[in-house]
């Protein structure tokens, strides 16, 4: 009860709030004058891989699912690891939802800037490049735990698989659209792993 519970409240908060964020975006879209119409995107990706995120998506579920039987003894039944998954989920809820409105409007589904994109640094991305990112992923290590590991295990890998392309894509074209600031910035502030930049310094 504690797991379908917590799961069912984070999960539907965060897409509540990106079905809101979606909304207003479209609203917002829809109010410009006919006069002016929207700024085509300054860089855009080339790949159209909207079907290829469907197709990944469908490769996470099956290997879920299959992956049942082969992870199905690594479960673990102790209240208190999921009272710990549960803590985990929330915080980083929390997070996700900070760094979605921090984005804002330039939020986009697939890998690519539009007309006017600002570079954040501040707030959530002065923690990681990609907070969005790091938000879901500590989600996901939270719904592990809630769901007492077994197959939920396989979905990580995954996950962090598909993030590091997006990502390799994401700042590619950072980079193009902002050839002095984004390196600068990629050297203070981690890809996804929160303080990863200051063990580094502190181990050298």
């Amino acid at each position: 009860m504690l797991a379908e519970v917590g799961i069912a409240v984070c999960v539907g908060v965060v897409a509540l709030e990106w079905l809101a964020g979606a909304l207003y975006n479209a609203s917002r879209s829809s109010r410009r004058a006919p006069s002016s119409p929207p700024e085509p995107p300054k860089v855009q990706s080339g790949i159209t891989t909207r079907y290829g995120w469907v197709a990944v998506a469908a490769v996470c579920a099956i290997l879920a699912i299959a992956g049942r039987r082969y992870f199905d003894h690594l479960t673990v039944a102790a209240l208190w690891v999921r009272i710990i998954g549960l803590a985990v989920l929330a915080a980083w809820t929390l997070f996700t939802l900070w760094a979605r409105i921090s984005i804002g409007g330039m939020w986009t589904a697939m890998p690519r800037l539009q007309g006017g994109h600002q570079l954040r640094t501040h707030g959530p991305y002065a923690v990681t490049r990609h907070p969005i990112y790091t938000g879901g992923l500590g989600m996901l290590v939270g719904l592990t735990l809630l769901a007492g590991v077994g197959q939920w295990l396989v979905l990580f890998p995954a996950c962090l698989i598909v993030l590091e392309v997006k990502i390799r894509m994401e700042e590619h074209l950072l980079v193009a659209a902002f050839p002095d600031e984004y390196p600068q910035y990629r050297q203070h502030v981690p890809q996804l792993v929160p303080g990863l930049h200051a063990l580094r310094r502190r181990a050298h």
